[in-house]
């Protein structure tokens, strides 16, 4: 009887739905080398209290000394560069003292980070002395589409390189949970599991779409909702990283909006509810610059739709630092457009710290004036003016006040720059009516000394 021969030819990139329905296999073959494992170390703190063990005490005192104590963890990551630039998660590698990057050839790199982000989940790696590295290619994530078939690849458990197939299941998701973004994020049902975290999201092309960052679950397990980075979000980060940033510059929008619905649709004229309605926009915003005003619909930036908060700051993030984006905006039922400059939040008036000096309640006090630095870094309402406080000490704080605070008024005098609060502090007066915006509340704090 004839040996039998089996076939060695590579199989090629499907080009149609009959080649998808036969293989994965080689969509894997052209992404999963970029894939890596990531092994992190930091060092956290760790309190011991010195009733630990006792049935007794230990009930009522949690406290004791704190000591250091070496955390480990484990995720994915994604070569995106030959120059050793790899993509992962904040929550994987943030704060590690130690990064070890495992490729699938079992080759292994050191691993520095140039540019992380928590509030985003991001984390931008430099390999220490990279040669010869697999790389992936990153897609327009703009372009994908419900439905379209998808794999992610990662170290699930720690089990090894994993790949899962899926489908894209949603876009513009801000129910993710990551990072304090309000998030705009690809959803898919392609499993996603513990140390799956910074692996990749790849298209049919083998071409990265998206970063893996974070599961919806009650047991801890996939449940076949999982969230994804869009590339074209983390294309910003790489681009900043490896201009020399070490902390990501987020473009400044200076507007509050509302999303259009039926009912404002109606009063506008629309037939479909499209765009989001300007409510409050910043004397110092791009947008007031380039002529916008309250009650604009903007539809579309840079051709791409915009229906809400999180959309726009979302296209605005994903335009690049120092470009104009083009705007277009609805105006008394007619269309036109605007260049608006992609900017951050400008650092005027001055945020150079003050310290009151002056014997009187805010001896002790360090404050700044608001603006739109302030306003973009704390999340603070547009609206916000006054001097914010950034250090409270002796008198200052026995009274009540804390870092974060705005002082909008004192004694009935409006607080506008720091001298204010040294003109107030020298008038020969044993009454003070302080008025501080704290958390999004006014609180009034009387004194009498």
């Amino acid at each position: 009887m004839a040996a039998a021969t089996f076939s060695t030819a590579e199989k090629l990139l499907p080009t149609n739905q009959f080649q998808m329905q036969l293989s994965f296999a080689p969509v894997v073959r052209e992404a999963s080398p970029a894939v890596v494992n990531i092994y992190a170390t930091r060092v956290v703190a760790e309190q011991v209290s010195p009733f630990a063990g006792d049935p007794f005490f230990s009930q009522f005192f949690g406290f004791g000394q704190t000591v250091p104590r070496l955390q480990n963890s484990l995720g994915s990551g994604v070569i995106v560069g030959a120059d050793g630039i790899v993509l992962s998660n904040f929550h994987v590698v943030g704060d590690a003292t130690d990064i070890r990057i495992v490729l699938s050839d079992r080759r292994e790199f050191v691993g520095e980070i140039l540019l992380s982000d928590q509030d985003a989940d991001i984390a931008v790696i430099k390999l220490q002395d990279p040669d010869n590295l697999p790389t992936i290619e990153l897609a327009n994530s703009d372009a994908i589409q419900v439905g379209d078939l998808v794999l992610a690849i990662g170290n699930p458990f720690g089990v090894g390189q994993t790949v899962t197939s899926g489908i894209i299941s949603g876009l513009a998701r801000s129910g993710a949970n990551v990072g304090s973004q309000a998030g705009y994020y690809i959803q898919t049902d392609a499993p996603i599991n513990p140390g799956n975290s910074g692996g990749a999201l790849v298209d049919m092309q083998g071409q990265l779409i998206g970063i893996n960052t974070s599961i919806l679950t009650r047991s801890g397990g996939s449940n076949g909702i999982g969230f994804a980075i869009p590339s074209n979000m983390v294309m910003q980060y790489i681009a900043q990283a490896r201009a020399g940033h070490t902390a990501f510059i987020r473009p400044w929008s200076g507007l509050t909006v509302q999303q259009v619905d039926d009912a404002l649709a109606d009063a506008l004229g629309q037939n479909v509810p499209t765009g989001a309605m300007v409510t409050e926009i910043h004397p110092q915003s791009p947008f007031t610059a380039a002529g916008m005003v309250p009650g604009d619909v903007i539809l579309s930036i840079n051709d791409l739709p915009v229906n809400g908060s999180a959309e726009l700051e979302f296209r605005l993030t994903t335009s690049r630092l120092g470009s104009d984006a083009v705007i277009r905006f609805l105006r008394d039922g007619t269309t036109s457009t605007a260049l608006v400059a992609v900017a951050s939040a400008p650092d005027t008036p001055s945020s150079a710290p003050f310290q009151v000096t002056t014997k009187s309640p805010f001896n002790g006090l360090v404050v700044a004036s608001v603006n739109p630095k302030f306003i973009s870094d704390l999340d603070l309402p547009l609206s916000t003016q006054g001097v914010i406080v950034l250090q409270a000490e002796g008198y200052a704080s026995r009274i009540g006040l804390r870092p974060g605070d705005t002082i909008v008024r004192i004694n009935g005098t409006d607080i506008r720059a720091p001298s204010d609060i040294e003109n107030a502090a020298i008038i020969n007066t044993s009454s003070w009516e302080i008025e501080i915006q704290r958390d999004g509340r006014m609180v009034r704090v009387r004194l009498q000394i």
